[in-house]
């Protein structure tokens, strides 16, 4: 299969989208941070140097979402109608989940908003809590779901 965001002779460009239906997109995109037990406890009790750590990375993940034609050099400008981000404390990695659900009523897909809401979501907890946990890591960011356009529903397994 070819690549489309490169032409016949190799060279890299913005795909055309103009002939495209407009259709409601969906993506759904996931991700975690691992720490130490003692790590996510300052995320839990709220008592983080930094503040509300899961507050103000959901305000980021958001606002990652928003500029993703700014950092992806080939992705579209969408109008995003919904942007909402869920981080949830879980003991048994322990650490941080962050999902993101992106929509859209446009002429290509929403994935890479829904990725880049959740990697600067993780990006904004790691900055949060590294003073007191430098083997912090992010990991599994992938797409869960993407809905709408030409290819149809992809759910992963």
């Amino acid at each position: 299969m070819p690549l489309s965001h490169f032409d016949s002779k190799g060279v890299a460009h913005m795909v055309d989208v103009s002939a495209k239906p407009i259709t409601h997109r969906v993506a759904v995109a996931a991700g975690s941070v691992v720490m130490a037990p003692e790590t996510l406890a300052l995320v839990q009790s709220g008592s983080a140097k930094k503040g509300d750590v899961l507050g103000v990375a959901r305000l980021a993940g958001i606002m990652g979402a928003k500029r993703t034609p700014d950092l992806i050099p080939l992705c579209h400008p969408l109008p995003l109608t919904r942007v909402a981000l869920d981080l949830e404390a879980d003991a048994t990695l322990p650490g941080v989940r962050i999902t993101a659900t992106v929509e859209t009523e446009g002429r290509t897909g929403i994935e890479m908003e829904a990725l880049t809401a959740v990697s600067v979501a993780a990006l904004t907890v790691y900055d949060m809590l590294k003073a007191v946990d430098r083997a912090m890591h992010i990991e599994g960011i992938h797409v869960t779901l993407k809905d709408g356009g030409k290819s149809g529903r992809y759910e992963a397994p």
